[in-house]
């Protein structure tokens, strides 16, 4: 029987609560699934700091060699250091231990191909095939997988990334106070050390690792920065830093104490690194903002739209051979380095910006074009998802759209992104002008042709 449908994978892999949705018993037989899935070779297999994974690291590394594969057990370490790791390694995939954002409870499976990036869809889809239909492969007792460890893995990208820094005697020079909050979780393994050697003085909050986050939840957003907002005011730092808990992402505070918008940081690399790349592409999703696409025209440059979601933007990158992707939640994709998110690369490349431009962050961030934006949402059956989508096309065919996911609609003034949830039942209106007055305008009006779709079933 084929399924048609994922039951188990959302958008960046399988979450759930830890010894509740993701137990050892549920992690043995993934792992011998996805090793099942890749046929031959050595996984890398790493996680970040949650209570929940060495237990379920242990179970899934159990399922992989008894389908016959071999393991190189990375430890503790950021997903985009296990990403690079691949490559470095030449091995045929890996396995990330993680729930990424979600709170302590949780945690998840991310499978990663060679080249660095998650599998596919389809791929994952396989996975999932094989995992329901129990058609894991069990080798014979002398065909075991071998289990290796390596503990430099970490050290290996943290010495990549300085690699890729153009600027570093621009750093040094400039002696750059720098605030880091890795959330008590893997980043606290590189970020520090990389801005340190880089030349910059740095101070870590939440910097060791402790599963239970007690310094903040690991989902970056004004509300829990609010103490890194104050130490960077309080020791006069030129900006703060702060990680998810898989530190694939970075959310910047400026030397201000305001927490900026990932979108923005993303505009300010774009920026910087267009000026030197110009008439290049940059891929990111129909929910960036317009002020990507407005400074890619500067520089004669072009906008692939993609779906929401990482992986999207990341195969984009390669298909497109693009320089540079990003998302307005922090992550920022630097393919120079690897074609995904990179939380550390991230916060050592507003280093370099910073110390290059001889301004504030807040200067350059204010240099930027300047939109306002609004998200609301509202209810919908997920039975009837697919048919409000067509009948809003249908009712706005007036207006030029993007339907790449939902339906993003440009009017001479702004755009609204009406979007259905992948996990919640509901739609999601995300609106973008040049006054707030107008972005709250087109959000209401999205959610409008949401409730009018769904009266006209």
């Amino acid at each position: 029987m084929v399924r048609l449908q994922k039951k188990l994978f959302g958008t960046n892999g399988i979450r759930g609560v830890a010894n509740k949705d993701i137990t050892a018993k549920f992690c043995i037989n993934m792992g011998s699934a996805i090793a099942t899935h890749f046929g031959s070779g050595t996984l890398i297999v790493g996680c970040d700091g949650r209570t929940s994974n060495q237990m379920l690291k242990s179970a899934v590394i159990s399922g992989i060699v008894s389908a016959g594969l071999g393991v190189l057990d990375i430890g503790l370490c950021p997903t985009p250091a296990l990403q690079y790791a691949l490559p470095h390694y030449g091995v045929r995939g890996g396995v990330m231990i993680t729930a990424s954002h979600n709170p302590p409870e949780y945690n998840g499976i991310k499978v990663i191909d060679r080249d660095g990036v998650e599998i596919s869809s389809e791929e994952e889809l396989a996975i999932e095939t094989i995992y329901f239909e129990k058609k894991q492969r069990l080798a014979e007792w002398n065909k075991i997988g071998r289990i290796q460890t390596e503990s430099k893995a970490c050290d290996v990208y943290k010495e990549a990334i300085k690699i890729h820094v153009t600027g570093k005697d621009e750093i040094r020079r400039a002696k750059l106070k720098v605030v880091v909050d890795p959330a008590n979780s893997v980043g606290a393994l590189v970020t520090p050390y990389v801005l340190r050697e880089l030349g910059c003085s740095v101070i870590t909050i939440n910097g060791h690792i402790d599963g239970t986050f007690p310094g903040r939840t690991p989902e970056p957003t004004p509300k829990t920065l609010k103490n890194l907002s104050k130490i960077v005011t309080g020791v006069g730092a030129d900006f703060g830093v702060a990680h998810d808990g898989d530190a694939d992402r970075a959310i910047f505070v400026d030397e201000t104490g305001v927490v900026q918008p990932g979108d923005r940081t993303f505009a300010l690399i774009e920026k910087h690194v267009l000026s030197k790349n110009p008439k290049n592409k940059v891929v990111t999703p129909v929910a960036s903002s317009s002020m990507i696409e407005e400074i890619a025209s500067q520089y004669d440059s072009k906008i692939v739209w993609t779906k929401v979601g990482s992986v999207d933007v990341s195969r984009a990158i390669l298909r497109e051979n693009s320089i540079l992707g990003g998302e307005e939640n922090g992550g920022v994709f630097f393919s120079e380095f690897q074609p995904v998110r990179d939380g550390a690369m991230t916060a050592a490349l507003i280093a370099e910006i910073v110390a290059k431009s001889n301004k504030s962050l807040f200067t350059l961030l204010g240099e930027l074009p300047q939109y306002f934006n609004i998200k609301l949402k509202t209810s919908c059956p997920n039975e009837k998802k697919a048919q409000v989508i067509e009948i809003i096309l249908e009712n706005t065919k007036e207006y030029d759209s993007i339907t790449i996911d939902g339906t993003k609609i440009l009017t001479d003034d702004g755009w609204v992104l009406i979007r259905p949830s992948g996990t919640e039942p509901v739609f999601r209106s995300f609106a973008e002008a040049k006054t707030q007055e107008r972005a709250k305008e087109l959000a209401e009006w999205g959610i409008s042709l949401v409730k009018d779709a769904q009266r006209e079933l």
